[in-house]
């Protein structure tokens, strides 16, 4: 038969080869049937002949062999799912991953009112209207509304607490704004990389929905209340994964501790906030001593002495918002976090029970069971009942069964990646509070340095740096060098180089000078101006210009090793 068109009307079948209508695909690419055909009828089908049906399909069976397997391949690839054919490896490697993406885009706060976020999220989950959502809008409670819900209806996964609304670096300040979006966002990338969480509907609900999101589907913990409390009180029942079993008195004395050194934290801060308060104070009472004083040095060292410690006040406060921001905060979200892991190990533990509780119920059913096969006298009604009875409670007990391994399997991998994370977490608060703290302490030792000169040049003989001592202190007196410079802290250990020359020595004076006071260990001038070898051997440098002053080579360095003796000797 020839067509106008000159194309087969096969052209988009699954099989293009087909030359006629009669022919069908070979039995051997079908797949097995639901029922299978009993032995007998099949014995009498082939007793009784051949029914015509049969043997064109045999036809078609020997004309589609004689062509060799070569037509197979020439089947279009998107007939492949109108066979039972196995699906290739690289088949198999291009299926979709499925993914949940959300992206914080800003936040807004409106005076007291609650936090509202806005984000986007791009998805192909198939349960989504479309792949992307732009500008969604919730508010901070309706994240926590959402997580609450996360946690009653997934017990196979740990959802992490929502991080507060705001930080203790101050509402609307830069720093605020920047820590709130990084923890949101660090949330919503746990609950958008897990896969039990991403697949909630309650997830399509929270981006799908307009405003004023609620949960749709409102489900409680297994056991809350007393009962709940309760239970804790009893022993943990038997688990075959000790993993787990270990993990939650960890994650106990981990809640309990992060929360406990919280509060103390939480006391430091206050009590350094209420030093930097009366810092200040003190320090605005000592400038107002400058305006009484008759002496001009005394006056000019009152003062800048007053400044300095008002500086020193502001340093301690804002020492203290730092502590806070760098170490509670996490603590008390670390806190909160380890709470719902530890509650989430309790609910496996209450299933655990309910399984062992099934369990045995189950055994006393197939117990009357067998009482009631045994007995003499047997009533319908009463083994229809037993028979039920047990039937009901096998399949309570498989569907707890299954139900266990599915939460434990999953909370294996769950509570890995959770000790990861909050090691990771952890480690990174606590290095940034010491780099905070070294900057603060460092920022504090600069501004105290600040008012030496002054108080060194109140007058000729020292100044207030030979307080209660009768005579002048000739023999030691510490050095004008700043404990800061291009090298790094003079106390940090960091061997230096024995020549240079980068000591800072604004407000010494020079050798020579009357009224001067030797450094420690330097030579004294006698009475004829020759130099008595009083002091310690100094490291000299030909390539300096001021007359190979000398500095100190090992045993002036103030370190680690002799900061406390230093520090015994050294007057202000």
């Amino acid at each position: 038969m020839e067509y106008p068109t000159g194309s087969s009307p096969w052209a988009s079948s699954p099989d293009a080869s087909r030359n006629s209508f009669g022919g069908e695909i070979p039995r051997e690419e079908l797949p097995a049937p639901a029922v299978q055909v009993p032995n007998n009828e099949s014995g009498d089908e082939h007793a009784g002949g051949w029914s015509p049906e049969r043997q064109q399909q045999q036809q078609q069976d020997e004309q589609q062999q004689s062509q060799g397997p070569g037509e197979e391949n020439r089947r279009p690839a998107s007939a492949a799912r109108y066979h039972n054919t196995t699906m290739a490896p690289q088949q198999r490697q291009h299926m979709p991953q499925y993914k949940l993406q959300a992206k914080l885009t800003g936040l807004e706060r409106t005076g007291k009112k609650d936090l509202i976020l806005r984000f986007d999220v791009h998805t192909n989950l198939p349960k989504f209207r479309t792949t992307q959502f732009r500008d969604i809008r919730r508010t901070h409670g309706e994240f926590q509304k959402l997580a609450a819900h996360l946690q009653a209806s997934n017990p196979e996964a740990l959802v992490p607490a929502v991080p507060p609304a705001a930080s203790s670096a101050g509402m609307g300040t830069e720093e605020d704004e920047v820590r709130t979006k990084a923890a949101i966002q660090r949330w919503l990338n746990v609950v958008c990389s897990n896969d039990v969480l991403m697949r909630d509907e309650e997830m399509v609900f929270f981006v799908e929905s307009d405003f004023g999101y609620s949960p749709v589907v409102r489900k409680r913990q297994p056991a809350t209340g007393m009962r709940r409390k309760v239970l804790k009180q009893f022993a943990p029942p038997p688990d075959d994964t000790p993993e787990l079993l270990e993990s939650r008195p960890i994650v106990k004395a981990f809640y309990l501790g992060s929360m406990d050194s919280q509060q103390k934290v939480d006391r430091v801060v206050k009590f350094r906030r209420a030093l930097g308060l009366a810092e200040s104070d003190f320090g605005n009472r000592v400038s107002t001593l400058s305006t009484q004083e008759m002496h001009p040095g005394l006056s000019n060292a009152y003062r800048k002495l007053g400044k300095v410690i008002q500086n020193t006040g502001d340093f301690h406060s804002a020492q203290g918002t730092a502590e806070a921001t760098t170490l509670s905060d996490p603590l008390a979200f670390h806190s909160s976090d380890a709470f719902i892991v530890k509650e989430t190990l309790t609910n496996r533990h209450i299933l655990l029970r309910e399984l062992t509780q099934a369990q045995q119920a189950t055994r006393s059913k197939l117990n009357a069971a067998d009482r009631l096969k045994a007995s003499s006298s047997v009533k319908r009604d009463k083994v229809d009942e037993a028979i039920s009875a047990l039937d009901e409670a096998k399949s309570h007990e498989n569907y707890l069964q299954q139900k266990t391994q599915r939460v434990t399997q999953n909370l294996l991998i769950e509570k890995r990646k959770w000790f990861a994370r909050t090691s990771g977490d952890m480690r990174s608060s606590i290095r940034e509070y010491v780099i905070r703290q070294i900057e603060a302490e460092r920022r504090t030792l600069a501004n105290l340095e600040q008012v030496r000169p002054d108080i060194r040049n109140v007058d000729a003989s020292g100044g207030l740096s030979r307080l209660g001592r009768e005579a002048h202190p000739v023999v030691k007196r510490s050095s004008m060098a700043s404990s800061q410079g291009p090298k790094g802290d003079a106390w940090s250990g960091v061997p230096r180089r024995p020549d240079g020359l980068n000591r800072s020595i604004s407000g010494s004076f020079a050798g020579g000078v009357p009224g001067a006071v030797p450094e420690e260990g330097e030579a004294g001038l006698g009475e004829d101006g020759a130099a008595v070898a009083e002091g310690r051997k100094r490291a000299t440098s030909g390539a300096s210009s001021l007359g190979k002053l000398a500095e100190d080579d090992d045993d002036d360095r103030i370190d680690a090793r002799n900061a406390a003796s230093r520090l015994a000797q050294t007057t202000f």
